[in-house]
């Protein structure tokens, strides 16, 4: 099931999918999905806004980061909702992302490198040192190249790339990281990325949001095990910049 780009909001959930046992939403960029010590003072959160769209009671299942958009699973009882956290934990279900990234990355890449966790909470303050870095994988295709008439340092243009990502695994920050580990940073990404290419699409388009989206679940439903797929296209904000960019290559 695929959701049209008009029917996205760009500031609360949209229902993609939804029956007796779970609902699938398009989370906006800059939207937490649950309270967080990440910013205590914020009071919009798309576990209650779901909750609230439903009128009933949701359960999460999974995570976005607050910077990410796309496609995010609630389970609508407490057995279904272990079911999918079964389905997660056992690698059954294929996550998809877009990104925009600096420079131009190879059309096939393999990210295999270990990640620590970076959540204090879940580090045991009793451990006798830093959390071991812990397997993380993550399989990149290159859709697009662009080059930008923008000079940069001693070149006189500039580079990115659109991706495809599939994570393999689900460590914290994972894709933001694999991709700063591989010398490509997404764009917009103020923690793992670069200035400069930040800026650049602060000043030339007003883009300030990180430039990745989850497009789509696939996974085997947890009640009756048939297919399932959900989609959703990059919301707005995050097209209308992949559209910017193919307008303004050099060739």
């Amino acid at each position: 099931m695929t959701a049209d780009l008009d029917a996205i909001s760009g500031e609360t959930p949209t229902i993609l999918y939804q029956d007796d046992h779970l609902v699938a939403v398009h989370k906006p960029a800059g939207l937490l999905v649950h309270r967080s010590f990440i910013d205590p003072k914020e009071t919009r959160f798309a576990l209650q806004l779901v909750r609230d769209l439903l009128g009933r009671h949701v359960f999460p299942v999974h995570r976005l980061d607050r910077a990410t958009s796309g496609v995010l699973l609630f389970a609508l009882d407490p057995r279904t909702a272990a079911r999918l956290g079964a389905l997660f934990a056992a690698g059954r279900v294929e996550k998809t992302y877009l990104a925009v990234t600096r420079g131009w990355t190879p059309e096939q890449l393999v990210i295999d490198h270990p990640l620590a966790e970076t959540d204090p909470r879940a580090v045991d303050p009793r451990a006798p040192g830093p959390p071991a870095p812990q397997p993380a994988v993550t399989r990149l295709e290159r859709l697009a190249a662009w080059e930008l008439p923008f000079p940069r340092g001693p070149h006189p243009t500039c580079r990115y790339s659109l991706v495809r990502l599939i994570p393999e695994t689900g460590r914290r920050h994972q894709l933001r990281r694999h991709l700063k580990h591989v010398f490509h940073p997404i764009i917009g990404d103020t923690t793992h990325g670069d200035g400069w290419d930040n800026r650049l699409f602060r000043r030339e388009l007003g883009c300030d949001r990180l430039l990745l989206a989850a497009v789509s679940l696939a996974l085997p439903h947890p009640v009756t095990g048939l297919p399932l797929v959900v989609e959703a296209p990059p919301e707005p904000s995050m097209a209308r910049a992949i559209h910017w960019i193919g307008d303004h290559q050099t060739w």
